[in-house]
């Protein structure tokens, strides 16, 4: 056992070597069956259909978080570096392997693993109204919570709706209507809850924070997501892009005991209902770029994209033609080139 885990710890810190300090990543694609793709993640149109496993719908990125789907390999949503030979190891064991190498030997000591996912989505329906469990919710089932941040690149067609369903109307949480949702899951036949909620425009080169434990039915355009390092969630929409969706998502990720004694009231335990409500929600979670003043160059320029939390954070770094910019963070961090060229 000692010798595969040394064996695997060498060629970590080889292609570490080898590449100045970047793991390069081959891509994770995702299935989802709950809804069409929208086909804008450069797969062949044969590519998108994996039969009884849906649609490639997500490509994951630098990802140690398995994708959380009934059907599926084993190894779906986790990151695999681009070695040379016949090798195969995950970002995931890889960090398990060489944590201090990869995530530098003070971070290492306080955390077991890069606790963030990043993906890109693309759907050609809204999703479904949901929300992700938090901590103290997600614990009960051995789970971590996933607070989760949006940002929407420019340049792509946003699809047929764009536009997210965040929360619910504040008089519900103002006069503690929380049972107003309860029908819309026991009968579980329409998607006639979203009229509880709000929408809002999704605007290319702004996004959104998402705290867990929030209701939301997020929009058809091409979204690139940081998240916590999870996949739970709670369905709470049963029509899903013109079909009924299994009333098995509702309680995917709620305790056993909790759902035979409590039913579908045990979802409204998981719902953060003060900030669903929040009447200044926009204003409060809408994440327009932050210029990083302190990084101006001639060569480009820097902006914050995923911000207003200490769970993750992410920039949009713009280089501009035939130039060259120096940027520095303090810890590991994913890179993805979304266009052009250069080295």
């Amino acid at each position: 056992m000692g010798s595969e885990v040394d064996k695997k710890q060498e060629i970590v810190e080889n292609a570490l070597a080898k590449d100045n300090g970047i793991l390069r990543l081959e891509p994770a694609w995702v299935a989802r069956d709950f809804l069409p793709p929208g086909r804008r993640l450069g797969l062949k149109e044969e590519e998108y259909e994996v039969g009884e496993r849906g649609w490639i719908s997500e490509r994951w990125i630098g990802s140690t978080t398995n994708a959380d789907n009934l059907i599926g390999p084993s190894d779906e949503g986790l990151s695999y570096i681009t070695l040379e030979g016949d090798e195969r190891i995950t970002l995931k064991e890889a960090v398990e392997v060489a944590g201090p190498a990869i995530m530098g030997e003070e971070y290492a000591k306080t955390h077991q693993g890069l606790g963030r996912l990043a993906k890109i989505y693309d759907f050609a329906a809204r999703i479904p109204y949901h929300l992700h469990q938090r901590k103290q919710d997600a614990a009960l089932v051995g789970r971590n919570p996933k607070e989760e941040a949006y940002y929407f690149p420019e340049d792509v067609d946003l699809g047929l709706h764009p536009e997210t369903f965040f929360g619910v109307h504040p008089y519900i949480v103002e006069q503690e209507q929380y049972e107003l949702l309860l029908p819309y899951l026991v009968e579980w036949k329409d998607d006639l809850i979203l009229r509880h909620s709000r929408a809002y425009l999704l605007v290319p080169g702004e996004g959104f924070h998402l705290p867990s434990g929030v209701l939301h039915a997020p929009g058809t355009a091409l979204t690139i997501e940081l998240q916590e390092d999870s996949d739970v969630f709670a369905m709470l929409q049963a029509l899903v892009a013109g079909k009924i969706i299994s009333k098995d998502l509702l309680y995917k990720d709620v305790r056993r005991e909790d759902r035979e004694k409590r039913g579908e009231s045990a979802i409204l335990d998981h719902i953060n209902w003060e900030i669903s409500g929040d009447p200044y929600f926009f204003e409060n979670r809408h994440t327009p770029p932050q210029l990083i003043n302190e990084t101006e160059q001639e060569g480009g320029e820097e902006h914050w994209i995923y911000y207003n939390t200490t769970k993750f954070s992410g920039k949009r770094l713009v280089v501009k033609p035939s130039q060259r910019f120096t940027s520095q963070d303090k810890g590991v961090y994913n890179i993805l080139v979304w266009r052009g060229q250069g080295r």
